[in-house]
């Protein structure tokens, strides 16, 4: 067990982010342009809020995810590191003669995932701000401090100028916050059930299969893929759902693992690892929707797995 996974899950821990890639977009048509091309209700923010929300197909497939913070003139978007480079094809393709622009200020702005139980009592140690609501912001000197999570544990991410990070990540470890890597958040996340783009969250993936609907207004009227999300809800069910599982064995299974019931293939593990805390191997993974409640039992080849 690291120092680094065991200040995430019962401390405070700093994770350097800063290879996710960030964005800023401007221009006057940017929150009726976001709210046409994204999933929950941009329109609706103020400046010191924001949403987690995905960019769709027409048929409702998940093309990207992004936390969109809301400043008084401009938003600045948050994504995993594939994305940077795709993320601006799949926004600006449908634009037209709107005035919205897109500059991926990456290099010029680092981020810090300060999270754990006690990453809030560091914050305040600091007498830095401490944002309430989920993706909710505030600035703090030349940073900017938003509760966005990378693990499922609670959290905060820090956005500061390149050449400050260093200087961040001391002042954050001063206060007692232990660094933490990128396999430590990976563990925690997993144990959370935290899906992340790319692993659990595929572009064949609809909304509801992941059970991240707070990244779905159903209330914003018109945006692409809306039909289909709608459609699912009006139908009640999806085929998939993904899941939390706790599988009997000594390695984790690959990713893709089939999963089985009765001898039917009803599934996949898409990502696993072994929990520290509990010394079982946890993972994420879809399931046939029937199966998919807590207490089922399915197998991974000859391991038992069961659903959290």
């Amino acid at each position: 067990m690291t120092e680094g996974y065991q200040a995430l899950r019962h401390g405070a821990a700093w994770i350097n982010v800063s290879a996710r890639g960030r964005f800023v977009a401007r221009g006057r048509d940017r929150a009726r342009y976001f709210h046409n091309v994204t999933s929950n209700d941009v329109k609706k923010l103020a400046p010191g809020s924001g949403c987690y929300g995905f960019v769709l197909t027409p048929q409702g497939r998940i093309q990207a995810d992004l936390y969109l913070l809301c400043f008084a003139e401009y938003f600045l978007l948050d994504t995993e590191p594939e994305l940077r480079e795709r993320l601006p094809q799949l926004i600006l393709r449908y634009k037209v003669a709107d005035q919205v622009e897109l500059e991926d200020v990456t290099g010029k702005i680092s981020a810090i995932g300060l999270e754990g139980p006690g990453s809030a009592a560091v914050l305040a140690s600091l007498n830095a701000p401490v944002p309430g609501e989920d993706s909710a912001h505030l600035a703090w000197c030349d940073a900017t401090v938003a509760a966005v999570s990378l693990t499922g544990q609670p959290g905060f991410r820090i956005y500061c100028p390149a050449d400050a990070l260093g200087e961040m990540a001391a002042k954050i470890a001063a206060a007692g916050a232990k660094v933490a890597t990128a396999e430590d958040a990976r563990v925690v996340r997993i144990e959370n059930g935290r899906p992340r783009f790319g692993e659990d969250i595929r572009d064949t993936s609809l909304p509801q299969e992941t059970g991240q609907m707070q990244a779905v207004s159903f209330t914003k009227g018109c945006y692409v893929g809306q039909e289909i999300v709608e459609r699912i809800r009006a139908q009640g069910h999806v085929n998939r759902k993904l899941v939390r599982l706790e599988i009997d064995a000594a390695e984790p299974p690959a990713t893709g693992a089939r999963l089985t019931a009765d001898g039917a293939d009803v599934g996949e593990i898409t990502s696993s690892t072994i929990s520290p805390e509990s010394g079982k191997v946890v993972a994420i993974g879809y399931v046939r929707a029937v199966h998919a409640n807590a207490g089922a039992v399915l197998q991974a080849g000859q391991l038992t797995a069961h659903v959290l």
